[in-house]
C-alpha cells in the first residue's frame, strides 16, 4: 500500500511544481490539522510574491479529492484534515499488510555496517554496548527496508599485544588457556599475560621474537594465534545470543584480514602522488583537516618504523568493501571521538578514487554511557564493567519484578521473560537516546513497567493480546470498517498510519531513537483509546472496528519493537 504521508506528499509536490519547478513542501503531523505542509514561503520567495497568494494558488491547484481537505492558516501554512473515507481505506488496507505500509526500497542497496568491534583476548564491556547495539538495530531496519546488509565485526586481532599473549598461552600449556579463554575469563588471561611481560625481561624479548614470527607468516605461530581467535570469537558469540544480536562468527573480519592489503595501500597512495614523508613516517594531507595551531593535519599510513597503524587498515577496509563487496552505503558505528580520524579517512578514500560519490560513506557516532555519578559507568572498585554481567544483572532484577505479579506462568516462562525483559531494558534505554548523546546507565530505571521503557513497551503490547484472550472467539478481522467517531479511536488511527513515515525518518538519518519516540506516543495513544472506548463491551460493527484498532496496534508495537531488537512477549 501507499502510506498516507506518500498519497498527501505526492499530490502537494504535483502543486508545488506548477508553481515552480524544485520547490519541495515539508510535510509534518500537527496539532492543527493531522497534517501541516510547511515550504509555501520558501515557495514564494523564490517567484517573489505574497505568501498567501501562493498558498491560495496551491489550494487551487492540489488534488486532495476524497483524500483530505486543507486549509490556510498564518502566512501561508497548510493544514490538511483526512477524510473519513479515506481514513476508512487506508485502515482496512493495513489489517492485508504484513508491512505496515512499509514499501520495499527498489533498487536494494548493498549496505555494510561496521559495529561492535570488540578485541580479541579482551572481555566485551559496557563500552561495546552502544556500537552493538545502535549497530545491530540499523542492520534490522536495513534489512526490513529491503536493502542487502552486510554484517562487519572488525575485531582486534592484530598487532604486538599478541606476542606476549601467545607466549603466555605456550606457557599455561593449550589445554589450561582454552579451559581459561572458553570460561570467558578473557581478562585475566589478558592480565597475566600483561604483568607477566612488564616484569619478566627474557618473556618480553620472547614475546617481541613472537611478534615477528606472528608477521612473517610462521605456521605453529598462527596456528596458536588462531586459538586466541577461535575462542574469543567464540565468547563474542555467547555475549551476541545473551543480548540477541544477529552478528554471527562469520561476520568477524578483524584487522588481520586487511594486513597483506596494506603494502599495496601504501604504494596505490603514493603512486597517486597522495604520499608525504613526514618526520620519517608516511601521511597523506587531506584538505581541510588542520590542528590547533592551524597547521595541516597528517593521517599516518606507515609509520616511522614501517609499521602500519588504523589509518592503514580502515583505508584497506574501505576499498576492499567498496571493490569486493559492491558497498552502495559504508556505516561506521563508532564512538564520537573517533569523529575527525573518520572524516579522514574517508577524504583520503575519495581523493585516492577509492569512494566513489555515488557511495554513501558515514560516521555512526554516539555518546558514552555514563554512571549516576555522571561519569564514566565503572564498579565502585574503578574497573570497566563487563557486558554480560550487566545483563545477567539485568536479567535478576526483572525476574524480581516478576515475583511480585499474578503472572500464572511456571518458573521457566518466567526466567525466558525475564531475559526478554532485560534485553528490552538494556537496549530500548541505549536507543532512545538520541545517539550523539550520552546517557546514564539505571537499571532501576530501565527495569520499570511505567514510563518511557522497553518493558512498559513490552507490557502494552501484552496488554492489548490479552484483549484477544478474553475475547474467547477467533475473530475475523475482514468485515471491520473504521467511522472512527470517537476522537480517541481517530488519534490511535492517524498513529497506525504513521508508522511507515516514523520508519522512515528513523532509517534515513540512522537515528532509531525516533522509532522509539514512535512507539512510546503510539503506546500512549493506545491508552486513551482503551479508557475512552470499551471493545469488548460494544457490540456489532462498533466492536470490530475498536477490535481492528487494538490488532494494528498490537502488530505495530511487536514490529516496531523487532526492528529494535526487542522482543514482544504476548503475555506478562
Amino acid at each position: 500500500m501507499t502510506s498516507t504521508y506518500d498519497v498527501l506528499l505526492e499530490r502537494l509536490q504535483a502543486a508545488f511544481d506548477r508553481v515552480a519547478p524544485g520547490a519541495d513542501p515539508v510535510l509534518r503531523q500537527s496539532e492543527r490539522g493531522d497534517y501541516q505542509a510547511n515550504g509555501v514561503m520558501s515557495l514564494a520567495k523564490q517567484v517573489g510574491r505574497p505568501p498567501r497568494d501562493v498558498a491560495e494558488e496551491i489550494v487551487g491547484l492540489v488534488n486532495l479529492d476524497e483524500v483530505a481537505t486543507v486549509e490556510i492558516a498564518g502566512p501561508g501554512f497548510l493544514n490538511l484534515t483526512i477524510s473519513p473515507p479515506f481514513l476508512n481505506t487506508q485502515l482496512r488496507t493495513l489489517l492485508g499488510d504484513a508491512r505496515l505500509g512499509v514499501a520495499v526500497a527498489s533498487p536494494a542497496k548493498n549496505v555494510v555496517i561496521d559495529y561492535s568491534a570488540p578485541n580479541v583476548a579482551k572481555e566485551m564491556h559496557v563500552g561495546h554496548l552502544r556500537s552493538t547495539v545502535i549497530g545491530d538495530a540499523l542492520a534490522r531496519m536495513n534489512r526490513f527496508a529491503g536493502h542487502h546488509v552486510i554484517a562487519r565485526n572488525h575485531v582486534g586481532d592484530w598487532g604486538t599485544p599478541f606476542g606476549m599473549l601467545i607466549e603466555h598461552l605456550v606457557d599455561l600449556g593449550e589445554d589450561e588457556a582454552m579451559a581459561s579463554l572458553s570460561m570467558g575469563d578473557l581478562d585475566s588471561f589478558y592480565r597475566a599475560a600483561r604483568t607477566k611481560f612488564d616484569a619478566d625481561d627474557a618473556f618480553k624479548e620472547r614475546s617481541r621474537a613472537r611478534v615477528v614470527a606472528l608477521q612473517a607468516g610462521d605456521g605453529e605461530t598462527r596456528r596458536l594465534w588462531s586459538i586466541l581467535v577461535n575462542e574469543s570469537v567464540a565468547y563474542f558469540a555467547e555475549v551476541y545470543t545473551k543480548l540477541d544480536i544477529t552478528l554471527a562468527p562469520e561476520d568477524v573480519v578483524g584487522e588481520s584480514y586487511y594486513n597483506d592489503m596494506l603494502e599495496d595501500v601504501v604504494r596505490d597512495l603514493d603512486q597517486a602522488g597522495l604520499l608525504v614523508e613526514s618526520d620519517g613516517a608516511l601521511c597523506v594531507f587531506p584538505p581541510g583537516f588542520t590542528n590547533r595551531d592551524n597547521e595541516p593535519l597528517p593521517l599516518i599510513v606507515q609509520k616511522r618504523d614501517e609499521g602500519f597503524g588504523y589509518a592503514a587498515t580502515d583505508l584497506a577496509a574501505v576499498r576492499d568493501r567498496v571493490r569486493n563487496l559492491h558497498a552502495d552505503e559504508l556505516l561506521y558505528v563508532v564512538g564520537a571521538p573517533q569523529g575527525q580520524h573518520f572524516e579522514m579517512i574517508y577524504a583520503v578514500a575519495r581523493l585516492a578514487g577509492w569512494l566513489p560519490e555515488n557511495v554513501r560513506c558515514e560516521h555512526v557516532a554516539f555518546g558514552n554511557v555514563l554512571g549516576p555519578d555522571r561519569k564514566m559507568f565503572k564498579t565502585r572498585s574503578g574497573e570497566t564493567v563487563k557486558l554480560i554481567g550487566l545483563l545477567d544483572e539485568a536479567t535478576e532484577r526483572a525476574h524480581a519484578a516478576l515475583e511480585g505479579r499474578q503472572s500464572g506462568l511456571s518458573e521457566p516462562e518466567k526466567l525466558h521473560l525475564a531475559t526478554q525483559i532485560a534485553r528490552a531494558a538494556v537496549k530500548y534505554a541505549d536507543l532512545s537516546t538520541e545517539r550523539q548523546r550520552d546517557y546514564i546507565f539505571d537499571l532501576e530505571r530501565m527495569i520499570a513497567f511505567e514510563g518511557d521503557t522497553g518493558p512498559y513497551l513490552q507490557y502494552a503490547h501484552a496488554r492489548v493480546r490479552s484483549i484477544f484472550r478474553r475475547l474467547g472467539t477467533r475473530w475475523d478481522s475482514s468485515a471491520a470498517s473504521f467511522a472512527l467517531e470517537a476522537p480517541a479511536e481517530r488519534e490511535l488511527a492517524l498513529g497506525l498510519l504513521a508508522f511507515p513515515e516514523a520508519f522512515e525518518l528513523a532509517l534515513a538519518p540512522l537515528q532509531p531513537h525516533r522509532l522509539c519516540v514512535y512507539l512510546f506516543d503510539l503506546a500512549q495513544r493506545f491508552t486513551s483509546f482503551y479508557d475512552a472506548c470499551p471493545v469488548l463491551s460494544a457490540e456489532g460493527a462498533l466492536r470490530d472496528e475498536r477490535l481492528a484498532l487494538c490488532e494494528l496496534t498490537a502488530r505495530a508495537l511487536s514490529l516496531g519493537l523487532s526492528l529494535l531488537g526487542i522482543e514482544a512477549p504476548d503475555q506478562m
